[in-house]
């Protein structure tokens, strides 16, 4: 018998399933597909970011998939660079 996570993992190969457990993922992240979105909208790539930022690229793709997975958490000050890198503003509110 299949623990839990060996079960995942098998189910997780499947190219379909996983791209549907990271939509269902990023619901619960908005500001993934937004970042994700804003970058693709600049058209850049994460060295691009990288390079405006003062960084390297895998820093980006660690940043990015840092957002995904929640860990670890990105600071406020990297996420400024990140969208002034983007020639945009961050701005954190509280929704109703």
């Amino acid at each position: 018998m299949l623990t839990h996570e060996e079960l995942k993992a098998v189910a997780l190969s499947n190219p379909n399933v996983r791209a549907e457990y990271e939509r269902i993922e990023r619901e619960e992240m908005p500001m993934l597909d937004a970042i994700l979105n804003a970058r693709r909208e600049a058209g850049l790539t994460q060295a691009d970011v990288a390079r405006r930022m003062g960084t390297q690229a895998p820093a980006v793709a660690r940043l990015e998939n840092a957002l995904i997975t929640g860990s670890p958490s990105p600071s406020l000050s990297t996420l400024r660079k990140y969208a002034a890198a983007l020639g945009k503003r961050l701005e954190i509110r509280f929704a109703p």
